[in-house]
Protein backbone atom coordinates (compact mmCIF):
# COMPACT_ATOMS: atom_id res chain seq x y z
CA UNK A 1 0.00 0.00 0.00
CA UNK A 2 2.74 2.38 0.65
CA UNK A 3 6.05 1.57 -1.49
CA UNK A 4 7.44 4.84 -2.38
CA UNK A 5 10.73 6.14 -0.37
CA UNK A 6 8.66 8.30 2.08
CA UNK A 7 7.20 5.36 3.49
CA UNK A 8 10.34 3.22 4.04
CA UNK A 9 12.26 6.55 5.84
CA UNK A 10 8.88 6.87 8.02
CA UNK A 11 8.86 2.85 8.66
CA UNK A 12 12.64 2.93 9.32
CA UNK A 13 12.47 5.83 11.56
CA UNK A 14 9.33 4.38 13.74
CA UNK A 15 11.60 1.08 14.02
CA UNK A 16 14.53 2.58 15.07
CA UNK A 17 12.64 4.67 18.08
CA UNK A 18 11.03 1.80 18.86
CA UNK A 19 13.35 -0.41 20.71
CA UNK A 20 12.09 0.89 24.41
CA UNK A 21 8.86 0.68 25.75
CA UNK A 22 8.39 4.63 26.26
CA UNK A 23 9.13 5.54 22.45
CA UNK A 24 5.22 4.55 21.88
CA UNK A 25 3.57 7.75 21.54
CA UNK A 26 0.70 8.64 23.19
CA UNK A 27 -3.06 7.30 21.89
CA UNK A 28 -5.18 9.50 19.97
CA UNK A 29 -7.82 8.44 22.87
CA UNK A 30 -4.93 8.75 25.52
CA UNK A 31 -6.38 7.61 29.15
CA UNK A 32 -5.96 10.10 31.99
CA UNK A 33 -2.96 10.13 34.73
CA UNK A 34 -2.99 8.06 36.91
CA UNK A 35 -4.15 8.90 40.24
CA UNK A 36 -6.75 11.47 38.62
CA UNK A 37 -10.12 12.04 40.12
CA UNK A 38 -12.94 13.33 38.98
CA UNK A 39 -13.71 16.31 41.29
CA UNK A 40 -17.62 15.25 41.32
CA UNK A 41 -16.06 11.99 42.79
CA UNK A 42 -15.71 8.26 42.67
CA UNK A 43 -17.29 6.62 39.90
CA UNK A 44 -19.79 3.86 41.66
CA UNK A 45 -19.64 0.58 39.59
CA UNK A 46 -22.24 -2.45 39.76
CA UNK A 47 -21.35 -6.10 37.93
CA UNK A 48 -24.26 -7.88 36.30
CA UNK A 49 -22.89 -11.78 36.22
CA UNK A 50 -20.71 -13.31 38.40
CA UNK A 51 -18.81 -15.52 36.95
CA UNK A 52 -15.66 -15.45 36.10
CA UNK A 53 -15.32 -12.58 33.45
CA UNK A 54 -17.00 -10.64 35.91
CA UNK A 55 -15.02 -11.05 38.96
CA UNK A 56 -11.87 -10.43 36.65
CA UNK A 57 -13.16 -7.26 35.31
CA UNK A 58 -14.62 -6.10 38.91
CA UNK A 59 -10.96 -6.44 40.12
CA UNK A 60 -9.21 -4.75 37.30
CA UNK A 61 -11.87 -1.86 37.25
CA UNK A 62 -11.05 -0.96 41.17
CA UNK A 63 -7.46 -1.02 40.66
CA UNK A 64 -8.37 2.52 38.97
CA UNK A 65 -8.94 5.52 41.51
CA UNK A 66 -12.22 6.79 42.32
CA UNK A 67 -14.20 3.21 41.52
CA UNK A 68 -16.08 1.74 43.84
CA UNK A 69 -17.81 -1.46 43.75
CA UNK A 70 -21.65 -0.94 45.20
CA UNK A 71 -23.72 -4.27 43.76
CA UNK A 72 -23.42 -7.33 41.90
CA UNK A 73 -26.18 -9.59 40.13
CA UNK A 74 -26.24 -12.95 39.89
CA UNK A 75 -28.38 -16.24 39.48
CA UNK A 76 -26.22 -18.66 41.08
CA UNK A 77 -26.42 -17.98 45.13
CA UNK A 78 -22.67 -19.18 45.71
CA UNK A 79 -21.09 -16.23 43.55
CA UNK A 80 -23.35 -13.94 45.38
CA UNK A 81 -21.16 -14.97 48.71
CA UNK A 82 -18.12 -15.01 47.06
CA UNK A 83 -18.87 -11.22 46.15
CA UNK A 84 -19.29 -10.26 49.91
CA UNK A 85 -16.09 -12.78 50.93
CA UNK A 86 -14.16 -10.87 48.13
CA UNK A 87 -15.71 -7.15 47.91
CA UNK A 88 -16.74 -6.62 51.65
CA UNK A 89 -20.24 -7.48 53.29
CA UNK A 90 -21.54 -3.56 52.06
CA UNK A 91 -21.71 -5.06 48.70
CA UNK A 92 -25.34 -5.26 47.77
CA UNK A 93 -26.08 -8.15 45.90
CA UNK A 94 -29.17 -9.70 44.23
CA UNK A 95 -30.32 -12.51 41.75
CA UNK A 96 -32.39 -9.63 39.79
CA UNK A 97 -30.37 -7.07 37.85
CA UNK A 98 -33.14 -4.40 37.43
CA UNK A 99 -33.01 -4.09 41.25
CA UNK A 100 -29.38 -2.79 40.31
CA UNK A 101 -30.66 -0.36 37.34
CA UNK A 102 -33.12 1.08 39.93
CA UNK A 103 -30.63 2.45 42.41
CA UNK A 104 -29.42 6.06 42.34
CA UNK A 105 -26.12 5.20 43.45
CA UNK A 106 -24.91 3.57 40.84
CA UNK A 107 -23.16 5.10 37.63
CA UNK A 108 -22.17 2.65 35.55
CA UNK A 109 -22.69 -1.02 34.99
CA UNK A 110 -19.96 -4.01 33.80
CA UNK A 111 -22.45 -6.43 32.08
CA UNK A 112 -20.46 -10.21 32.15
CA UNK A 113 -23.62 -11.84 31.83
CA UNK A 114 -24.09 -15.11 29.09
CA UNK A 115 -23.99 -13.55 25.32
CA UNK A 116 -27.72 -14.19 25.62
CA UNK A 117 -28.37 -11.58 27.94
CA UNK A 118 -26.07 -8.65 26.49
CA UNK A 119 -28.03 -6.94 24.16
CA UNK A 120 -31.12 -6.27 26.62
CA UNK A 121 -29.29 -5.74 29.86
CA UNK A 122 -27.22 -3.18 28.11
CA UNK A 123 -30.16 -1.21 26.75
CA UNK A 124 -32.29 -1.36 29.98
CA UNK A 125 -28.84 -0.50 31.88
CA UNK A 126 -28.94 2.43 29.12
CA UNK A 127 -32.30 3.51 29.48
CA UNK A 128 -31.62 3.87 33.32
CA UNK A 129 -29.08 6.54 32.86
CA UNK A 130 -26.13 4.29 33.33
CA UNK A 131 -23.16 4.01 31.88
CA UNK A 132 -22.11 0.44 30.39
CA UNK A 133 -19.22 -2.02 29.93
CA UNK A 134 -20.52 -4.72 28.37
CA UNK A 135 -18.71 -8.00 27.88
CA UNK A 136 -17.83 -9.15 24.14
CA UNK A 137 -19.31 -10.41 21.67
CA UNK A 138 -21.73 -7.23 21.95
CA UNK A 139 -24.85 -9.05 20.95
CA UNK A 140 -25.84 -12.84 20.53
CA UNK A 141 -28.00 -12.67 17.06
CA UNK A 142 -27.43 -10.30 14.02
CA UNK A 143 -30.85 -8.16 14.19
CA UNK A 144 -29.91 -7.10 18.33
CA UNK A 145 -27.20 -4.32 17.21
CA UNK A 146 -28.99 -2.10 15.17
CA UNK A 147 -31.17 -1.89 18.39
CA UNK A 148 -28.67 -0.95 20.60
CA UNK A 149 -26.86 0.97 18.46
CA UNK A 150 -29.89 3.10 18.48
CA UNK A 151 -30.52 3.13 21.85
CA UNK A 152 -26.89 4.81 22.31
CA UNK A 153 -27.50 7.23 20.38
CA UNK A 154 -31.13 7.83 21.95
CA UNK A 155 -29.64 8.09 25.81
CA UNK A 156 -26.14 9.67 24.93
CA UNK A 157 -24.93 7.16 27.37
CA UNK A 158 -21.27 5.61 27.36
CA UNK A 159 -20.84 2.00 26.35
CA UNK A 160 -17.71 0.08 25.17
CA UNK A 161 -17.59 -2.91 24.55
CA UNK A 162 -14.68 -5.14 25.94
CA UNK A 163 -12.28 -6.66 23.85
CA UNK A 164 -9.14 -4.45 25.30
CA UNK A 165 -7.10 -5.03 22.54
CA UNK A 166 -8.58 -1.66 21.07
CA UNK A 167 -7.05 0.02 23.89
CA UNK A 168 -3.85 -2.28 23.52
CA UNK A 169 -0.53 -0.29 23.07
CA UNK A 170 0.87 -3.51 20.96
CA UNK A 171 -2.48 -2.87 18.43
CA UNK A 172 -1.50 0.80 18.30
CA UNK A 173 1.88 0.04 17.65
CA UNK A 174 1.18 -2.87 14.87
CA UNK A 175 -1.09 0.14 13.22
CA UNK A 176 1.68 2.68 13.32
CA UNK A 177 3.78 0.30 11.59
CA UNK A 178 1.38 -0.60 9.19
CA UNK A 179 0.73 3.03 8.06
CA UNK A 180 4.48 3.42 7.97
CA UNK A 181 4.23 0.78 5.18
CA UNK A 182 6.41 -1.54 7.47
CA UNK A 183 5.49 -4.92 5.38
CA UNK A 184 4.92 -2.88 2.20
CA UNK A 185 0.90 -3.53 0.61
CA UNK A 186 -1.11 -5.66 2.87
CA UNK A 187 -2.57 -8.97 1.00
CA UNK A 188 -3.42 -11.89 4.00
CA UNK A 189 -3.70 -11.79 7.73
CA UNK A 190 -3.78 -15.14 9.63
CA UNK A 191 -4.00 -15.91 12.98
CA UNK A 192 -4.95 -18.67 15.10
CA UNK A 193 -5.45 -18.90 18.86
CA UNK A 194 -5.66 -22.13 20.14
CA UNK A 195 -6.21 -23.84 23.44
CA UNK A 196 -6.04 -27.90 24.61
CA UNK A 197 -7.04 -27.61 28.38
CA UNK A 198 -10.31 -28.63 29.54
CA UNK A 199 -10.85 -25.29 31.16
CA UNK A 200 -9.63 -23.38 28.12
CA UNK A 201 -12.50 -25.78 26.47
CA UNK A 202 -15.09 -24.23 28.25
CA UNK A 203 -15.35 -27.55 30.90
CA UNK A 204 -15.74 -25.07 33.91
CA UNK A 205 -16.08 -26.40 37.28
CA UNK A 206 -19.49 -27.25 38.50
CA UNK A 207 -20.09 -26.66 42.00
CA UNK A 208 -21.74 -29.18 44.26
CA UNK A 209 -24.27 -27.22 45.48
CA UNK A 210 -26.12 -26.93 42.40
CA UNK A 211 -29.57 -27.15 42.23
CA UNK A 212 -32.72 -25.26 41.84
CA UNK A 213 -33.00 -24.26 45.41
CA UNK A 214 -29.57 -22.16 44.81
CA UNK A 215 -29.65 -21.38 40.87
CA UNK A 216 -32.45 -18.91 39.66
CA UNK A 217 -33.01 -20.66 36.30
CA UNK A 218 -36.09 -19.53 34.77
CA UNK A 219 -34.02 -16.43 35.23
CA UNK A 220 -30.80 -17.31 33.63
CA UNK A 221 -32.91 -18.74 30.68
CA UNK A 222 -34.37 -15.99 30.17
CA UNK A 223 -35.26 -14.85 26.40
CA UNK A 224 -33.58 -19.02 25.65
CA UNK A 225 -36.04 -21.43 25.46
CA UNK A 226 -37.28 -23.17 27.89
CA UNK A 227 -35.47 -26.43 29.25
CA UNK A 228 -35.38 -28.16 32.60
CA UNK A 229 -33.23 -27.46 35.39
CA UNK A 230 -29.36 -28.27 33.55
CA UNK A 231 -26.12 -27.49 35.86
CA UNK A 232 -24.06 -27.99 33.06
CA UNK A 233 -25.58 -26.00 31.22
CA UNK A 234 -26.11 -23.34 33.34
CA UNK A 235 -21.81 -23.23 34.18
CA UNK A 236 -20.78 -23.93 30.79
CA UNK A 237 -23.51 -22.45 28.91
CA UNK A 238 -20.36 -21.22 26.54
CA UNK A 239 -20.53 -24.92 24.80
CA UNK A 240 -24.61 -24.39 23.56
CA UNK A 241 -25.77 -21.97 20.91
CA UNK A 242 -28.65 -20.94 23.31
CA UNK A 243 -26.63 -18.85 25.19
CA UNK A 244 -23.45 -18.32 23.75
CA UNK A 245 -21.59 -17.60 20.75
CA UNK A 246 -19.50 -20.37 20.29
CA UNK A 247 -15.55 -20.30 19.06
CA UNK A 248 -16.36 -16.65 17.45
CA UNK A 249 -17.94 -15.07 19.58
CA UNK A 250 -15.18 -16.40 22.58
CA UNK A 251 -12.11 -15.93 20.55
CA UNK A 252 -12.90 -14.42 16.82
CA UNK A 253 -14.64 -11.68 18.19
CA UNK A 254 -10.98 -10.15 20.12
CA UNK A 255 -9.08 -10.82 16.59
CA UNK A 256 -11.56 -8.81 14.63
CA UNK A 257 -11.62 -6.28 17.50
CA UNK A 258 -7.76 -6.36 17.30
CA UNK A 259 -7.44 -5.78 13.11
CA UNK A 260 -10.14 -3.65 12.52
CA UNK A 261 -8.16 -1.25 15.18
CA UNK A 262 -4.82 -1.62 14.13
CA UNK A 263 -6.04 -1.45 10.02
CA UNK A 264 -8.68 1.07 10.66
CA UNK A 265 -11.18 -1.68 8.89
CA UNK A 266 -15.23 -1.74 9.13
CA UNK A 267 -15.01 -5.73 8.53
CA UNK A 268 -15.10 -7.89 5.56
CA UNK A 269 -17.73 -8.24 3.08
CA UNK A 270 -17.53 -12.40 2.50
CA UNK A 271 -17.17 -14.85 5.37
CA UNK A 272 -16.94 -18.67 5.12
CA UNK A 273 -16.76 -21.11 8.23
CA UNK A 274 -16.12 -25.20 8.50
CA UNK A 275 -15.13 -27.19 11.58
CA UNK A 276 -17.14 -29.53 13.55
CA UNK A 277 -16.74 -31.72 17.29
CA UNK A 278 -13.76 -33.40 16.82
CA UNK A 279 -12.69 -33.99 20.55
CA UNK A 280 -15.21 -32.37 23.28
CA UNK A 281 -18.09 -34.78 22.41
CA UNK A 282 -19.58 -34.04 25.72
CA UNK A 283 -22.99 -32.94 24.58
CA UNK A 284 -22.04 -29.34 23.83
CA UNK A 285 -23.41 -28.06 20.22
CA UNK A 286 -20.96 -25.58 19.53
CA UNK A 287 -17.67 -27.14 17.66
CA UNK A 288 -14.31 -27.11 19.08
CA UNK A 289 -12.76 -26.78 15.94
CA UNK A 290 -12.95 -24.23 13.77
CA UNK A 291 -11.60 -21.94 10.77
CA UNK A 292 -12.77 -18.82 9.29
CA UNK A 293 -11.97 -17.04 5.53
CA UNK A 294 -12.96 -13.59 5.39
CA UNK A 295 -12.44 -11.10 2.22
CA UNK A 296 -11.71 -7.54 3.14
CA UNK A 297 -13.02 -4.76 0.54
CA UNK A 298 -10.54 -2.15 -0.45
CA UNK A 299 -11.14 1.17 1.54
CA UNK A 300 -9.06 4.31 1.85
CA UNK A 301 -7.19 2.75 5.39
CA UNK A 302 -5.94 -0.67 3.71
CA UNK A 303 -6.18 -2.19 0.30
CA UNK A 304 -7.64 -5.49 -0.12
CA UNK A 305 -7.00 -8.67 2.01
CA UNK A 306 -7.82 -11.81 3.09
CA UNK A 307 -7.74 -13.02 6.66
CA UNK A 308 -7.70 -16.66 8.20
CA UNK A 309 -8.88 -17.19 11.67
CA UNK A 310 -8.71 -20.29 13.80
CA UNK A 311 -9.11 -22.25 17.10
CA UNK A 312 -8.44 -25.60 17.77
CA UNK A 313 -9.67 -26.73 21.66
CA UNK A 314 -7.62 -30.01 20.69
CA UNK A 315 -4.67 -28.55 19.65
CA UNK A 316 -1.37 -30.96 20.58
CA UNK A 317 1.08 -28.38 20.79
CA UNK A 318 -0.01 -27.18 23.82
CA UNK A 319 -2.07 -24.37 22.32
CA UNK A 320 -0.72 -21.10 21.10
CA UNK A 321 -2.02 -17.23 19.84
CA UNK A 322 -0.32 -15.69 16.80
CA UNK A 323 -1.61 -12.72 14.51
CA UNK A 324 0.39 -12.23 11.58
CA UNK A 325 -0.15 -9.45 8.30
CA UNK A 326 1.59 -10.48 5.65
CA UNK A 327 2.63 -7.94 3.14
CA UNK A 328 4.68 -7.82 -0.24
CA UNK A 329 7.72 -6.44 1.66
CA UNK A 330 7.39 -8.33 4.92
CA UNK A 331 5.64 -10.13 7.66
CA UNK A 332 4.06 -8.44 11.00
CA UNK A 333 3.98 -10.55 13.88
CA UNK A 334 1.91 -10.34 16.86
CA UNK A 335 2.15 -12.34 19.92
CA UNK A 336 3.24 -12.33 23.75
CA UNK A 337 5.93 -11.06 23.13
CA UNK A 338 4.69 -8.01 21.48
CA UNK A 339 5.27 -6.86 17.91
CA UNK A 340 7.79 -7.94 15.34
CA UNK A 341 8.86 -7.28 11.81
CA UNK A 342 10.53 -9.78 9.72
CA UNK A 343 11.40 -7.54 6.21
CA UNK A 344 12.51 -8.58 2.84
CA UNK A 345 13.58 -6.73 -0.11
CA UNK A 346 10.55 -6.32 -2.94
CA UNK A 347 10.86 -7.78 -5.91
CA UNK A 348 11.92 -5.53 -8.48
CA UNK A 349 12.47 -7.77 -11.71
CA UNK A 350 10.64 -10.95 -12.91
CA UNK A 351 14.08 -12.67 -13.36
CA UNK A 352 13.79 -15.07 -16.40
CA UNK A 353 13.65 -18.66 -17.52
CA UNK A 354 15.96 -19.31 -20.53
CA UNK A 355 17.81 -22.90 -20.39
CA UNK A 356 15.89 -24.63 -22.88
CA UNK A 357 16.73 -22.02 -25.36
CA UNK A 358 19.18 -21.92 -28.03
CA UNK A 359 22.76 -20.39 -26.46
CA UNK A 360 22.61 -17.44 -29.17
CA UNK A 361 18.88 -16.36 -27.78
CA UNK A 362 19.99 -16.72 -24.72
CA UNK A 363 22.54 -14.24 -25.31
CA UNK A 364 20.28 -11.63 -27.02
CA UNK A 365 17.44 -12.35 -24.16
CA UNK A 366 20.27 -11.73 -21.47
CA UNK A 367 21.11 -8.19 -23.09
CA UNK A 368 17.68 -7.04 -23.66
CA UNK A 369 16.52 -8.11 -19.85
CA UNK A 370 19.32 -6.23 -18.75
CA UNK A 371 18.52 -2.67 -20.58
CA UNK A 372 14.97 -3.48 -19.26
CA UNK A 373 16.51 -4.13 -15.72
CA UNK A 374 19.74 -3.33 -15.23
CA UNK A 375 22.26 -4.70 -12.37
CA UNK A 376 20.94 -3.16 -8.77
CA UNK A 377 23.44 -1.05 -6.96
CA UNK A 378 23.80 -1.61 -3.04
CA UNK A 379 22.59 -3.50 -0.68
CA UNK A 380 18.72 -4.87 0.16
CA UNK A 381 17.77 -4.32 2.90
CA UNK A 382 18.25 -7.46 5.20
CA UNK A 383 15.40 -9.61 6.69
CA UNK A 384 15.47 -8.95 10.26
CA UNK A 385 13.47 -10.19 12.93
CA UNK A 386 13.92 -8.20 15.54
CA UNK A 387 11.25 -7.36 17.89
CA UNK A 388 10.35 -3.64 17.59
CA UNK A 389 7.85 -3.28 20.46
CA UNK A 390 7.66 -4.91 23.79
CA UNK A 391 5.39 -3.52 26.69
CA UNK A 392 6.16 -1.98 29.67
CA UNK A 393 6.66 -4.69 32.13
CA UNK A 394 2.91 -4.64 34.28
CA UNK A 395 1.61 -3.20 31.23
CA UNK A 396 -2.45 -4.33 31.44
CA UNK A 397 -4.57 -3.59 28.31
CA UNK A 398 -7.64 -4.39 30.27
CA UNK A 399 -6.63 -2.08 32.65
CA UNK A 400 -6.23 0.73 30.04
CA UNK A 401 -9.59 -0.10 28.42
CA UNK A 402 -10.75 0.05 31.49
CA UNK A 403 -8.95 3.50 32.69
CA UNK A 404 -10.53 4.99 29.06
CA UNK A 405 -14.05 4.17 29.74
CA UNK A 406 -13.95 5.99 32.99
CA UNK A 407 -12.34 9.10 31.42
CA UNK A 408 -14.96 9.09 29.00
CA UNK A 409 -17.68 8.97 31.57
CA UNK A 410 -15.78 12.23 33.54
CA UNK A 411 -15.47 13.76 30.35
CA UNK A 412 -18.85 12.84 28.31
CA UNK A 413 -15.99 11.75 25.59
CA UNK A 414 -16.26 9.30 22.94
CA UNK A 415 -14.63 5.97 23.24
CA UNK A 416 -12.84 3.86 20.32
CA UNK A 417 -14.96 0.55 20.64
CA UNK A 418 -18.67 2.08 21.00
CA UNK A 419 -21.70 -0.19 19.98
CA UNK A 420 -21.25 0.27 16.04
CA UNK A 421 -17.90 -0.46 16.29
CA UNK A 422 -18.58 -3.63 18.37
CA UNK A 423 -21.05 -5.03 16.48
CA UNK A 424 -18.74 -4.48 13.18
CA UNK A 425 -16.82 -6.81 15.42
CA UNK A 426 -19.50 -9.49 16.69
CA UNK A 427 -21.35 -9.47 13.24
CA UNK A 428 -18.71 -11.61 11.33
CA UNK A 429 -18.03 -13.57 14.36
CA UNK A 430 -21.88 -14.50 13.90
CA UNK A 431 -22.19 -14.91 10.80
CA UNK A 432 -19.23 -17.37 10.75
CA UNK A 433 -21.92 -19.28 13.37
CA UNK A 434 -24.51 -19.03 10.34
CA UNK A 435 -21.82 -20.03 7.59
CA UNK A 436 -20.74 -23.03 9.78
CA UNK A 437 -24.14 -24.51 10.22
CA UNK A 438 -25.85 -23.35 7.15
CA UNK A 439 -22.63 -24.89 5.10
CA UNK A 440 -22.79 -21.34 3.07
CA UNK A 441 -20.32 -18.65 2.12
CA UNK A 442 -22.42 -15.24 3.45
CA UNK A 443 -22.22 -11.81 2.35
CA UNK A 444 -22.08 -8.90 4.64
CA UNK A 445 -21.83 -4.74 4.15
CA UNK A 446 -19.63 -3.51 6.62
CA UNK A 447 -20.72 0.28 5.80
CA UNK A 448 -24.54 -0.54 6.28
CA UNK A 449 -24.23 -3.51 8.68
CA UNK A 450 -26.49 -5.65 6.86
CA UNK A 451 -26.42 -8.45 5.30
CA UNK A 452 -26.20 -8.67 1.56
Amino acid sequence: MMKNESSRRDFLRLAAGSTLASSLAPSALAAPERGSVAPSGAIRIATIGMGGMGFGDTRTALELPGVEFVAAADCYDGRLARVKETFGKDVMTTRDYREILARPDVDAVIVATPDHWHARIAIDAMRAKKAVYLEKPMVHGLEEGPRLIEVEKETGQVLVVGSQRVSSAVYEKAGALFRAGAIGTLNMVEARYNRNSAIGAWQYSIPTDASPQTVDWERFLGPAPARPFDPVRFFRWRNYWDYGTGVPGDLFVHLFSGIHFALGSNGPRRVAAMGGLRHWKDGRDAPDVMVGLFDYPETPSHPPFTMSLQVNFADGSGGSQEFRFVGDEGIMTISGAGVGVSRRAAETEPGYTIDTFAEAEQEAFRDGYRKTYPEPDGVAMAESGQTLYQPPRGYDDRREHFARFFHAMRTKGRVVEDATFGYRAAAPALLCNLSYREGRTLGWDPERMRSI
